[in-house]
């Protein structure tokens, strides 16, 4: 293989690692909706973060690293705001369509990004943003109008997974891998008795358990792996430009298993998200810290 070769190989390979990854997730939301007529998103989610803690904590087994009170703090915070993303994710695309809810929730990092920044070119990416909000709101005489309760919980998750950045960069650091393992658990534990609650002996049906390993699987072990792997072989701001296409990747997985399609203006709404993000990440002047989905 020449130098050539080589090279465009070493390139190529995160870059299909992470689009794989993209993919996984959101075909692991699709999977998921399949148990919302029988346990509801919120024993959906307890069911994903239960087949997820059990699948992480196997593989990295978190107890080997040493645990100060003040990183336990941090992964608590983290693990709350991880718990409550997914569950504000699953309520959200219970009505709204996979891409609208994944370009929702990107105001969440979007807004992280731009909240220290103060520089002319930034107002754009605010402004393109705006226009993707605007483009995205409820006309009510309109059949193709969104559920505005759905966009509240895709929002809400934004608003998570700000908390999920902040945090988890404060528990990757402490303890890295062992420390996102960790949170998830951390978020099994605050999420599934919401799920009890609401499903109850619901999720004690055996004949759900293929598609609840199959979501954890698909939404979390998978995905997280790739991207672990991906992170090591590319810049941070290249990973953080190809995840904001994300949206994309939900809209295609709600068009292939759902159904799910989308007028212009909703393409051109995901679109505007989508450029702001990736703008934000191009013309930012530190590099900033990448992130894992966590849909």
């Amino acid at each position: 293989m020449t130098t050539t070769s080589r090279n465009l190989t070493s390139t190529l390979y995160p870059i299909g690692l992470l689009l794989i990854a993209m993919a996984t997730i959101q075909s692991g939301a699709s999977l998921a909706k399949e148990l919302f007529p029988v346990v509801g998103a919120q024993g959906a989610t307890a069911l994903r973060l239960i087949f997820s803690s059990i699948i992480l904590v196997v593989i990295f087994k978190p107890w080997r690293s040493n645990w100060t009170p003040q990183s336990l703090r941090n992964i608590l915070f983290y693990g709350m705001a991880l718990g409550f993303m997914n569950l504000l994710y699953y309520l959200a695309i219970r009505t709204v369509p996979l891409g609208i809810a994944v370009a929702l929730e990107f105001t969440g990092p979007l807004a992280v990004a731009l909240f220290a920044s103060r520089r002319a070119i930034d107002f754009v990416w605010i402004a393109l943003a705006v226009i993707g909000l605007v483009l995205l709101m409820p006309a009510m005489d309109s059949p193709t109008s969104l559920d505005p309760v759905g966009m509240i919980y895709a929002l809400g998750a934004g608003a998570c997974w700000a908390a999920y950045i902040i945090f988890g960069k404060k528990a990757g650091d402490d303890h890295g891998v062992q420390g996102a393992v960790l949170g998830v658990v951390v978020a099994a534990v605050f999420v599934v008795p919401v799920g009890i609650a609401h499903a109850g002996s619901a999720l004690l049906n055996l004949s759900l358990l293929p598609i609840a390993i199959g979501v954890a699987i698909l939404s979390t072990a998978v995905p997280y792996t790739l991207e672990m792997i991906a992170l090591t072989r590319m810049p941070a701001r290249t990973f953080s430009i190809l995840m904001s296409i994300e949206p994309v990747a939900g809209a295609l997985a709600g068009f292939l298993f759902l159904s799910e399609v989308l007028t212009l203006t909703q393409w051109l709404a995901i679109i505007a998200i989508i450029v702001a993000s990736a703008g934000t990440t191009l013309t930012s002047q530190k590099e900033p810290a990448a992130t894992l989905a966590a849909d």
